[in-house]
Parts: structure tokens; C-alpha cells; sequence
């Protein structure tokens, strides 16, 4: 499995940015925390992310293999960082628990609607979450 996004809780507690038409796989891992247990490993996963409105990122899947609990995350509005909170739960009766920022920017470029306002150098004239401002 390609992992494109790898959290270790020696790392810090954050994710790069993603762009809200992505859906893309993230991983933490907890091997550094079961070095002293071999055969230990994830049993029972819960992630929750917020805010949680309408728009907001979502949770498309998620899996285990092994020490390693895989999440899809979808979506998301540009300019807000949302916290996923990972609780894993092993075999061997370990709790962890870990929150860890996502933000989401507005990556890719799209085309400005025909109604966009637009500055005088031809760029359209935008809301804080990157969306373009249209004339009625």
C-alpha cells in the first residue's frame, strides 16, 4: 500500500496541508509505542474530526494493518484546520489516544465563474475560504 501521509507519535502533531477536492489516505503509527510489546497491535479503532458541519472533512474509510490504523479523509472547507482525534485501542489492552491538525487550503486553481468580480489585473476578487465573489 502507497501511504501518503505518515503521523508517528514522535512527530509533531500535524498533517500537511490538503486541498478540499482531495481524498487521500493518512496513517498513524503506533509501532514506537509497542517496541517493548512484539505482537501487540491495533484492535479497535475510533476517529472523530472537528468541527463537523455540512462541507466540513469527513471520514471516508478507515482500516487497520497492524500498528498502523489508516484513514481516507475527504473534503473539507478551505482556510479551516480541523482536528482529527485518533483513539486506538491494541490487544494487549493499550489505550492511545492523539489529536492531530489537518488544515485545508484551497491548492487547486479553478476557474473563476463569468460573474466573478474581478481586480484590475485580472485576478477575481475572493471570501476568506478562497471563494471567488460574483455580481448578482
Amino acid at each position: 500500500m502507497s501511504v501518503n501521509h505518515l503521523w508517528q507519535p514522535s512527530n509533531a502533531r500535524s498533517w500537511p496541508v490538503k486541498d478540499p477536492g482531495d481524498t487521500l489516505d493518512y496513517v498513524f503509527d503506533i509501532t514506537p509505542a509497542l517496541t517493548a510489546n512484539p505482537g501487540d497491535g491495533i484492535s479497535g479503532l475510533n476517529v472523530t474530526i472537528t468541527p463537523d458541519q455540512p462541507g466540513d472533512l469527513g471520514l471516508a474509510s478507515s482500516s487497520v494493518d497492524g500498528a498502523r490504523a489508516v484513514m481516507w479523509l475527504t473534503g473539507g472547507q478551505a482556510g479551516v484546520t480541523y482536528t482529527v482525534t485518533v483513539v486506538i485501542t491494541t490487544a494487549g489492552g493499550r489505550t492511545l489516544a492523539r489529536s492531530i491538525a489537518l488544515p485545508v487550503v484551497a491548492l487547486a486553481t479553478v476557474p473563476a465563474p463569468a460573474a466573478a468580480l474581478m481586480t484590475p489585473a485580472g485576478q477575481p476578487l475572493t471570501d476568506p475560504t478562497g471563494s471567488p465573489l460574483t455580481t448578482l
